[in-house]
């Protein structure tokens, strides 16, 4: 996928947004670093008639018909993932740690919702932020992060960090924001061996109680 350049991103207000410039900013992920995505995910598929194996770090190409060999063909998949943002994303268990540590980092600095979801998911994913206490400002994105993050670090004067659990988008916040502090959590401890990981080049911490320090160090 060709990535657009951060120069050519409309990015939000972050102070329109209620943002303090000046502080600290923290842009965090939702899907297995907030909550149990891939978790949600399978209990749903299953209410479907189809199965989710966990056999390596991808979404569509776990998706089974019981008994079958051969994963479900890509474009249904991607229709189940539309569909379960219409109806059951809001079911997602929260990560172990998760709420608690952007509570006490909110008090120093402001937190950042930056996640990739169907734009028709937005309103249950505002939602599920909301009942679990997580209701910090939102930002859907699509496609690579690096340039929205770079586009948001340059509205802010303090430090930056950001969190997520795909490599691809952290890759990408390297190349476009090398300045910005990077930190890979894998929230679902079944996939954390198979996630792909550059941990010489981007932290690795998947407890958040261990990460909550880590991000506050990088952006006091």
């Amino acid at each position: 996928m060709t990535e657009m350049s951060d120069i050519a991103i409309k990015s939000p207000d972050l102070a329109a947004m209620g943002i303090v410039t000046s502080r600290p900013l923290v842009l965090v992920d939702v899907d297995e670093v907030l909550g149990l995505f891939m978790q949600g995910f399978a209990d749903y598929l299953s209410l479907q008639g189809l199965e989710f194996r966990l056999e390596r770090f991808a979404l569509f190409q776990n998706i089974y018909r019981p008994g079958e060999a051969e994963h479900l063909d890509v474009s249904l998949g991607k229709a189940h993932f539309d569909d379960f943002f219409r109806h059951a994303s809001g079911e997602m268990a929260v990560a172990d740690g998760a709420r608690d540590a952007l509570h006490r980092l909110s008090k120093s600095a402001n937190i950042v919702i930056l996640t990739n979801a169907p734009s028709h998911g937005r309103l249950s994913r505002a939602r599920w932020l909301g009942r679990h206490r997580l209701d910090y400002p939102l930002i859907l994105n699509t496609g690579p992060k690096g340039p929205l993050a770079a586009a948001l670090a340059r509205q802010v004067t303090g430090p930056v960090a950001f969190v997520d659990d795909m490599l691809s988008n952290l890759d990408s916040v390297a190349e476009h924001a090398p300045d910005i502090a990077r930190f890979q959590t894998v929230a679902d401890p079944r996939l954390r061996p198979m996630a792909p990981a550059k941990p010489d080049i981007h932290r690795r911490i998947d407890h958040w109680d261990a990460l909550h320090p880590a991000i506050k160090a990088a952006i006091s």
